[in-house]
């Protein structure tokens, strides 16, 4: 009896709380078993990426007259891995699903909705977060099957309340000049495969208190949100490339909670105080398992500190510019691993601001074990990188084995960071719409260097039309999820008649 009201309570507390199911690490079985492994992949990609375009640009040298179409191709390629993926096919718009292809780092499996439909957003309104109107993003977002979401026109999309994100979507806003500001912003919350490419994201305030959808088959309370950017809580598989990110109340980025997989590339982030938090709490263990890749971005004007400030996981940060910070550039507490590579870092004026590292409450006797390497880092203005943990680890020695790529190489890796196609950063491009301040200039459409228009050019719609051939992905049965509670249940009937031993097949979720 005592046996079957502990089972009961488990499945209870589980079922009712979100926090009670992150701390169970569900998470945890998706963090890469060898992290240095995805950094060298990342620095051979990056060097082939590189290779290629001196090799191009030698030959178009000595071709002489007959190298026009090289001189095309030279100019295309940056050396940027992601970029020269896809950029390059003047036919990128028939096309689009390739992008998914062009992911590195841990957050390369993310698919997003590749193989699924395309859905053309064709209405900029956020009217109700329970019902949402056909043709919105928000209608887009919740669907349960997987979508690669593009956009019929530039929009300035205010959102009353979180956009909440379901698993296996894409936001691709080439193409279009796409800005996402309002209530909550983008949620993450548990989910995977999910990509955000090419929007921007600005003045995302506090919202809640509310019913709001998340799928088609259910609707939930929201409590207040905090006004982040796009959070990501306990999920996975999470690539945001190409953003421009700035002023928002909270975090521009923040995940937190047991997420991993995650690479954040290529954004512009400006504007900020608390730009990026990568760690719920120092005592939140799941937190371990987490992995984020963070390159080619550029840190801008207006930044003040968490760029980002991790907390207990893995965190490679490489070829990135950070031209700006008034208190720290990267921080840290309850002993992460940072491996920064090839990144240049542009101390401000401020004689007390010079250091790139802080370590967060934590007395150095504490942190002076702690893997905090800079390998090939740049140091301008008189930056300078507080290294620790004196006793390598072989995986840390191993990770930084591959020789990064110069950070003399970062102005052509940086150079198209942020939205493409216009203004790469916020406060130029928000001058566009009414409500929002800044510079001159607005979009010219163009998501890529040999693209032609934008989503209006892949044909009629009337809200949804087809991708791609190939057979959608279908997202993860519920039938495994019962299968492993039952499993579990079975197993505490055989091997347990105490309370005190359920904690055992908990950590085997």
């Amino acid at each position: 009896m005592l046996l079957n009201t502990c089972i009961l309570l488990f499945c209870i507390l589980t079922s009712l709380s979100p926090v009670i199911r992150a701390t169970f690490n569900l998470t945890l079985p998706h963090q890469h078993p060898k992290p240095e492994a995805v950094v060298q992949e990342l620095q051979r990609r990056l060097n082939v990426s590189i290779s290629r375009r001196q090799m191009i640009a030698t030959s178009t040298t000595t071709a002489g007259n007959n190298a026009d179409s090289k001189d095309q191709r030279s100019s295309c390629l940056t050396g940027n891995p992601i970029d020269d993926c896809w950029r390059c096919d003047p036919n990128w718009t028939k096309n689009r699903q390739r992008l998914a292809d062009c992911a590195i780092g841990f957050g390369s499996g993310a698919s997003g909705g590749k193989g699924g439909q395309i859905y053309v957003v064709t209405d900029s309104s956020d009217n109700d977060p329970v019902t949402p109107t056909p043709g919105t993003l928000r209608y887009a977002v919740i669907q349960t099957e997987p979508l690669w979401i593009v956009f019929s026109a530039d929009m300035m999309i205010k959102l009353k309340h979180e956009l909440i994100v379901n698993s296996y979507k894409t936001i691709d806003g080439r193409g279009a000049n796409v800005h996402i500001t309002g209530g909550g912003c983008i949620t993450l919350q548990y989910v995977s495969n999910v990509i955000i490419h090419n929007v921007h994201v600005h003045h995302c305030v506090p919202s809640g208190n509310v019913n709001v959808r998340s799928s088609p088959t259910h609707v939930g309370w929201r409590g207040k949100s905090d006004g982040d950017g796009i959070s990501i809580f306990g999920s996975r598989n999470v690539w945001i490339d190409h953003c421009a990110l700035s002023h928002c109340t909270d975090g521009l980025v923040d995940a937190i909670m047991g997420s991993t997989a995650i690479t954040i590339s290529n954004n512009y982030l400006s504007h900020h105080n608390e730009v990026m938090l990568l760690g719920h709490d120092d005592r939140y263990s799941p937190d371990s398992g987490m992995q984020v890749t963070i390159a080619f971005n550029h840190f801008g004007e207006g930044l003040v500190q968490r760029m980002p400030r991790c907390r207990r996981g893995y965190f490679h940060v490489v070829n990135n510019d950070f031209t700006e910070w008034q208190m720290y550039a990267i921080g840290g507490s309850a002993n992460p691993t940072i491996n920064s590579q090839g990144n240049r870092y542009t101390a401000p004026l401020n004689p007390d601001s010079k250091e790139v590292t802080k370590r967060v409450d934590t007395d150095e006797g504490d942190w002076s074990g702690w893997n905090w390497r800079t390998d090939g880092d740049v140091m301008v203005n008189g930056a300078f990188f507080v290294a620790s943990g004196a006793g390598m680890t072989t995986q840390y020695s191993k990770a930084s084995s591959v020789e990064p790529k110069s950070a003399s190489f970062i102005d052509r890796l940086t150079s198209t960071a942020g939205v493409i196609g216009g203004p790469r950063d916020n406060t130029v491009s928000m001058s566009s719409y009414p409500g929002f301040s800044g510079g001159g200039g607005t979009s010219t459409g163009d998501g890529g260097s040999g693209g032609s228009g934008g989503s209006g050019s892949d044909g009629d719609f009337f809200g949804m039309i087809f991708g791609s051939g190939a057979r959608p992905q279908a997202p993860p049965s519920t039938t495994t999820t019962i299968f492993l509670s039952l499993l579990i249940i079975s197993t505490l009937y055989i091997t347990t008649n105490h309370c005190a031993l359920l904690s055992l097949p908990l950590f085997l979720l």
